[in-house]
C-alpha cells in the first residue's frame, strides 16, 4: 500500500485493532481512519454506509466484532451471532457499495469443525459440527467469509480474509468470566501470585476429558 492512502480500521480500540493502528503508524501510514462506538454504530446499516461514502477509504480493515470466552459465547449465543452478521455485513456490503475494493476481515480458527484434523487445512471448512459453545460465533464468520469470497468471484474485489488462533496483548480482555483462555490464564496466575496462593485449585479452571477451560 502508498503511505498516502486512506485506511478505515473498524474496532481500532480492540486488541487486534489497536495493534493494526500501531503497525500502520510505525510503517508510516498517515491517513488512517478511526471511530468509536459512540461515534459510529456498526449495527446501523444506514449509518454506517454514509460513512463509507463519505470517508471514501482505500482500505478497510474489519476487527470490529463482538468477542468473548467460552461462558460468554455460550450464554449470548443470539448476541453473538446477530451483531457479528450485523456488523460486517454493514463494512462486507458498504465497501462493496462505495466501490471500495480492498478490505481485511478479520475471521476465525473456531470456524472449523470442533473434532477436524491436524495440521488444519483450508479444506477442512464445513467438513463437520462446530464446537458447540461457540457455534454462534463460527456461523457469523463463516458467513463473513463466504461474503468476502463471493464479491471476490463476481466482481474481482480483493477482500481478504485472515484466521488468527488463540490471541492475547495490549488491550486485551481479562475479565474473570467473559474473557478467553489465555489471558484468563494470565489475569488469575498474577492474581494468584500476588495473593501468594500455592494451591493451584484456587485458580478456578474447568477440566473435561478433553480440554481445559478457564472459569469463574
Amino acid at each position: 500500500m502508498k503511505k498516502n492512502v486512506r485506511i478505515f480500521v473498524a474496532g481500532h480500540n480492540g486488541m487486534v485493532g489497536s495493534a493494526i493502528v500501531r503497525a500502520l503508524i510505525k510503517n508510516g501510514y498517515t491517513k488512517i481512519i478511526t471511530r468509536t462506538k459512540k461515534q459510529l454504530n456498526l449495527l446501523d446499516k444506514k449509518k454506517t454506509s454514509m460513512f463509507l461514502e463519505k470517508n471514501k477509504p482505500n482500505f478497510i480493515f474489519i476487527a470490529a466484532a463482538k468477542v468473548g470466552g467460552i461462558l460468554a459465547n455460550n450464554k449470548f449465543k443470539s448476541d453473538f451471532l446477530y451483531e457479528n452478521l450485523t456488523i460486517q455485513n454493514n463494512l462486507i456490503n458498504g465497501a462493496f457499495s462505495n466501490n471500495i475494493k480492498n478490505l481485511m476481515f478479520l475471521g476465525s480458527s473456531c470456524i472449523y469443525p470442533k473434532n477436524c484434523k491436524k495440521p488444519i487445512k483450508e479444506k477442512y471448512l464445513l467438513t463437520g459440527v462446530l464446537e458447540e459453545t461457540n457455534e454462534a460465533y463460527a456461523i457469523a464468520k463463516i458467513a463473513g467469509l463466504k461474503l468476502c469470497e463471493y464479491y471476490n468471484n463476481s466482481f474481482k474485489t480483493n477482500y481478504r480474509v485472515l484466521m488468527p488462533t488463540n490471541l492475547y496483548g495490549i488491550n486485551d480482555n481479562y475479565h474473570q468470566q467473559n474473557s478467553h483462555v489465555i489471558p484468563a490464564l494470565i489475569s488469575k496466575l498474577y492474581k494468584a501470585k500476588k495473593n501468594k496462593k500455592k494451591n493451584s485449585k484456587n485458580l478456578g479452571i474447568w477440566k473435561t476429558k478433553k480440554r481445559f477451560y478457564v472459569c469463574r
